[in-house]
């Protein structure tokens, strides 16, 4: 742990990063990251380094399915790959599955 903790703090000595004031992340609600246990990474791993002052920002994606049969986009928040109009499993995911860094805001 120390070692890491070292290597972390001389990586970003010698690169000189500027310092981070935010990082906006689009998470999927079926991505299987716990939005709280990320923001409680975050904070572990925010002291010592250019992310010290650093806020991160969730958006929150919801899971959409797409029917081929019924042509409609669905939404549900088991995951379920089934139209919840038609009850059809031809569906196609349009989101709820990622988690993108999208934004990293520096001073």
């Amino acid at each position: 742990m120390v070692a890491r903790k070292e290597l972390r703090s001389s990586i970003v000595q010698e690169e000189k990063l500027p310092d981070v004031c935010s990082v906006k992340i689009e998470l999927g609600d079926v991505s299987g990251i716990v939005a709280d246990s990320l923001l409680f990474c975050f904070e572990i791993i925010k002291p010592g380094n250019s992310l010290r002052n650093a806020e991160l920002r969730i958006k929150k994606i919801p899971f959409v399915l797409f029917c081929n049969k019924c042509k409609i986009e669905t939404t549900n928040t088991f995951g379920i790959r089934m139209c919840d109009a038609c009850k059809e499993f031809d569906t196609k995911i349009v989101s709820g599955t990622e988690m993108i860094i999208t934004e990293i805001e520096l001073k």
